[in-house]
């Protein structure tokens, strides 16, 4: 008796978590009101350029990733008028939990869980509780010629961007920040894992184009733009993206 008490419990602890995630996703996929997402700077390699850089970040600077989502929702005939509004927190002194390197699903579900418990307890931001948390972890590109991988958790509508912490490079993190907040709202990614090239006809802005390429504008859930079946390239800025199809019903901008 007392081990189908137990088995009981935990299927209706279950229940529980995946009710409150179905109830999460469809509040924040209805587009009937502008979600709040707060960015969260944080000196990802503790350089002092980073910290520079942080210190004169200003709310401005996340403008574009606002306009881009305003954009493309009326493209699509979202009604809300302003679909993000994107609000910046204090500095962030500590790093976040770092993602498991191995692949096994026990060790990526601890992580997840541990992340979303680190976001709750390290939200600083002195308003309105965020519908969207977005960690930005900067960089000092004299350092580093790479970043780790951006991910976007949908339970929990959590971001974690590595960016690099330099003006020229503002309008690229942008593109990593969106990309990320698409991924918390049920946006999948669109290109191929093994050679980063976007796939076709999905991560292609306009996959009917003659001649197909190169394309000019990057489906932002791909990440690049197509200059051919072998080459593509990153967008400069959030004006050369677009939202395609499949990632409008995957965010239920198209029913």
């Amino acid at each position: 008796m007392f081990r189908q008490l137990r088995i009981l419990t935990l299927l209706l602890l279950l229940f529980g978590v995946a009710l409150t995630t179905w109830q999460t996703k469809m509040r924040t996929t209805d587009w009937d009101a502008s979600l709040w997402m707060v960015v969260y700077p944080i000196n990802g390699d503790g350089s002092d350029a980073s910290q520079h850089y942080i210190s004169s970040l200003k709310e401005s600077a996340f403008t574009p990733v606002e306009a881009f989502l305003k954009r493309e929702a009326n493209r699509f005939g979202v009604a809300v008028d302003q679909p993000l509004t994107v609000k910046l927190a204090p500095v962030l002194d500590e790093l976040p939990p770092a993602p498991p390197q191995s692949s096994n699903p026990l060790m990526i579900a601890w992580w997840s869980l541990t992340m979303r418990y680190w976001a709750l307890t390290h939200n600083n931001y002195d308003g309105p509780s965020p519908d969207i948390q977005m960690f930005v972890l900067y960089h000092d590109p004299a350092k580093n010629q790479q970043v780790a991988h951006s991910l976007g958790l949908e339970k929990g509508l959590i971001g974690v961007v590595n960016a690099y912490a330099g003006k020229k490079m503002a309008s690229r993190n942008n593109v990593v920040i969106a990309h990320e907040m698409l991924h918390t709202v049920g946006a999948r990614d669109k290109y191929n894992l093994l050679d980063n090239l976007p796939l076709y006809p999905v991560g292609y802005a306009e996959p009917n184009r003659l001649p197909l390429y190169p394309q000019d504008k990057a489906e932002i859930m791909a990440g690049r733009i197509a200059l051919s079946e072998s080459e593509a390239v990153m967008p400069r800025g959030l004006k050369s993206t677009t939202v395609g199809e499949t990632t409008a019903i995957e965010i239920r901008w198209l029913r």
